[in-house]
C-alpha cells in the first residue's frame, strides 16, 4: 500500500510553495499525493506563476474537488502521513482552527487532527494582527503544526528556487519525509 500524503493549496499568495511540494513529491514514488485546489487557488496560481490550475492538478496522484465531502480523505480510516496546506490562506487557517468543515481542505484537515496526524498549515500573510496570531495560536493547540515559509538564510541561496526549495525541504522534514532540498544546521563555521 503507499504512503499518502494530502497536499491542500488555498487562495493564498505564495501557490509555488504547494506547487513545488507536488513537483518534489512527484520525484518521491513511495509517497502518494491526495490534492485539493480550492478555487481561489485556481485563480492566484493563474496570477502569480507561469502554472496552469490545470498543470498543477495533473501533478497530484489523486485529485478532489473542494466540494465532494464524501471523499476518501474525509474519512479518519483512510490512512495517511497526515496533510500540509501551502499555502494557507488566513481563511483556511481560521476554518480549521474553528474545526468549521466547509469544504474538503477543512474536513480533511479536522479528520488529520483527530486521528492524531500531523497538519502542517504554511500561513501566508503578512504583517499579522491579534486575530491572525489568535487563531495561530487556536490552531496549535489543537495539533496544527503552523510553518509559515519564512526563507532561511544560512543555506547562502543564490536564486528564488533555492529559497522556495529550502523552505519546501524543510516542511517536508517536519512532517517525517526524509529529503535533500534543505541542509541540516551543523553550527557556525570556525
Amino acid at each position: 500500500m503507499p504512503t499518502r500524503l494530502i497536499i491542500a493549496l488555498s487562495g493564498a499568495s505564495g501557490q509555488i510553495y504547494g506547487i513545488r511540494l507536488l513537483e518534489i513529491l512527484r520525484q518521491t514514488p513511495e509517497i502518494e499525493t491526495h490534492v485539493i485546489l480550492s478555487p481561489s487557488a485556481g485563480i492566484t496560481i493563474a496570477q502569480e506563476t507561469t502554472y496552469t490550475p490545470k498543470q498543477v492538478e495533473a501533478l497530484a496522484d489523486v485529485l478532489y474537488r473542494p466540494a465532494d465531502i464524501g471523499a476518501a480523505i474525509a474519512s479518519g480510516s483512510f490512512e495517511t502521513l497526515g496533510m500540509i496546506v501551502a499555502p494557507c490562506s488566513v481563511k483556511t487557517l481560521s476554518s480549521i482552527a474553528h474545526s468549521y468543515n466547509a469544504d474538503l481542505i477543512t474536513r480533511a484537515a479536522d479528520v488529520q487532527l483527530k486521528e492524531g496526524r500531523p497538519v502542517l498549515l504554511a500561513v501566508r500573510e503578512t504583517p499579522l494582527h491579534l486575530g491572525h496570531l489568535r487563531l495561530m495560536t487556536q490552531a496549535a493547540e489543537i495539533g496544527c503544526i503552523i510553518f509559515p515559509p519564512v526563507p532561511a538564510f544560512y543555506t547562502l541561496p543564490q536564486t528564488l528556487d533555492d529559497l522556495i526549495n529550502v523552505t519546501c525541504g524543510r516542511i517536508l522534514a517536519r512532517v517525517g519525509i526524509p529529503n535533500h532540498f534543505y541542509q541540516e544546521w551543523l553550527g557556525l563555521k570556525r
